[in-house]
């Protein structure tokens, strides 16, 4: 049986739609390599159903989406749903990173985001809490 610490965590940090601001999504980038994780970077105005591909043909056992925007609510079901299609929701744990009122965010939780962080979290806090829940999964790479 293999653990988490065996093998690397594989991480796709993406930018959902027009949001332009992608200072955050370097930084936890650049937090996750350091942190020993493979990461992958979308690239900016990246459309859900891209996002979705990436995830899927990468692999990953993270998804982060930075979106400062205020389309999450729209972008990031989409998302969400495409990771179903592909039976990819559940062995990904998806993140969502910006500004995302409380009542928007437990709804993307009630949808399968696992966690929400706001600006200024810890990145020592987001880089635990993905090793904490990254889900298992056989390494076959």
């Amino acid at each position: 049986m293999h653990t988490r610490e065996e093998r690397t965590i594989r991480c796709l940090v993406a930018k959902v739609g027009l949001d332009g601001h992608d200072r955050g999504a370097h930084v936890i980038a650049r937090a996750f390599r350091d942190a020993g994780f493979e990461v992958i970077y979308s690239g900016l105005h990246r459309a859900p159903e891209e996002i979705v591909q990436a995830a899927v043909q990468e692999d990953v056992d993270v998804l982060g989406i930075s979106i400062l925007s205020g389309a999450h609510d729209t972008l990031i079901p989409k998302v969400l749903e495409g990771l179903e299609e592909y039976g990819a929701l559940e062995d990904t744990l998806v993140l969502v990173g910006g500004i995302v009122p409380e009542d928007d965010e437990r709804h993307l939780k009630e949808l399968g985001v696992a966690e929400v962080f706001g600006p200024g979290t810890p990145m020592e806090e987001t880089i635990a809490f993905v090793r904490e829940h990254v889900p298992d999964r056989e390494p076959d790479r």
